[in-house]
């Protein structure tokens, strides 16, 4: 579905741009799960240019939802997904960005879609500024970080009569890594980098089994948060992807109501919790001719599993990573950010 998504992206931008442009795709933006899929059906793929500001970047909105038969109404329980990915165009000589004509609203539907992208950028600009690659952890975050490795210390001391719980598990036991040859057939329209939806399919399946070896469950995908290609990945290069669960929610020890229900029955209460699962996927590439390891992305999936199980940082980059997915799971949450397709709180899509 991703990869279909994405294809989808191209053939849209390219309605808009012409093709007379090399178009790439530059990253994704939050997908969603609307409804779950339980049955076998029909899908109907469909998206639209939702905002370009004149720059070298475009953002596409796309939806998947059950097919109707002709003539019989949607409902809103027929959406299944949605997604925004953003597209940059490329002059292919040069392979540097051209500017984009700039999308013009003739309704005011189309200028709530564009309002919206707009505010997406924004939104990117400003989290890049206050990462915790600019910024250290604020106050609430550094307490928060204290009380969890005082736990640790608990955990480790002989002398005290508390002990690690069956269902907490240290962050380094829960990764998972694959490398794979990038093989000729999973190229994109250029012929020379592999396609960008294969490479998103790819982290997907990682953290899936990423959660599903940690939790001893079958995960259920909730989301994707929004995530960027950094660097192309060439046909013929090795890609190395690894897999970590960084977040659990409730997380370890974040209230002492939670952390008092852990130690007194370790998860094994006869009314498992469904607990949240953030799954961190980094990708790097390198070429067969030379060493270099290039940076391709980070990718950031959101599970849910029917057991009570919990995750435990113990290095400061565990730490960080822990925070950050923590600031994304809270987001997420308090946005509760909704895709303006039809069926959810936006105007209708058309293909």
């Amino acid at each position: 579905m991703f990869m279909d998504l994405d294809a989808l992206s191209d053939i849209i931008v390219l309605k808009h741009v012409g093709h007379g442009l090399t178009v790439v795709t530059a990253g994704v933006d939050r997908i969603e799960l609307a409804h779950p899929l339980t049955e076998i059906c029909d899908l109907e793929y469909s998206g639209m240019v939702t905002y370009a500001a004149g720059g070298s970047s475009v953002e596409i909105s796309c939806k998947v939802a059950r097919a109707r038969d002709e003539g019989e109404p949607s409902r809103p329980e027929d959406l299944l997904l949605t997604c925004i990915f953003t597209m940059v165009a490329l002059d292919p000589v040069t392979r540097k960005p051209v500017a984009i004509p700039r999308l013009v609203c003739e309704t005011p539907d189309e200028e709530y879609l564009f309002q919206a992208g707009a505010a997406r950028s924004l939104e990117r600009r400003t989290e890049r500024k206050t990462s915790l690659l600019e910024v250290a952890p604020d106050d609430e975050e550094s307490a928060l970080i204290h009380r969890i490795w005082l736990q640790q210390l608990k955990y480790r001391d002989r002398s005290h009569p508390l002990r690690q719980p069956p269902n907490v598990l240290a962050m380094s036991r829960t990764q998972l890594a694959t490398a794979a040859i990038m093989q000729p057939q999973y190229r994109n329209r250029h012929q020379t980098m592999i396609f960008g939806g294969y490479h998103l399919k790819q982290t997907f399946e990682l953290a899936f089994c990423c959660a599903a070896s940690f939790a001893h469950a079958r995960p259920t995908f909730v989301s994707a948060d929004p995530c960027a290609f950094r660097s192309p990945v060439p046909v013929g290069s090795v890609l190395y992807l690894t897999a970590t669960v960084v977040y659990t929610d409730p997380a370890v020890v974040e209230d002492d109501e939670a952390q008092d229900k852990i130690n007194k029955d370790g998860g094994d209460s006869e009314s498992p919790a469904l607990t949240r699962v953030h799954v961190r996927v980094d990708s790097k590439v390198r070429e067969m001719e030379h060493g270099t390891a290039r940076v391709t992305g980070q990718f950031h999936y959101t599970f849910t599993v029917p057991k009570d199980v919990r995750v435990l940082p113990n290095t400061y980059e565990e730490y960080m990573k822990y925070m950050d997915a923590r600031r994304r799971v809270r987001a997420g949450a308090k946005s509760h950010r909704s895709l303006p397709v039809a069926g959810r709180d936006g105007p209708n899509l058309t293909e």
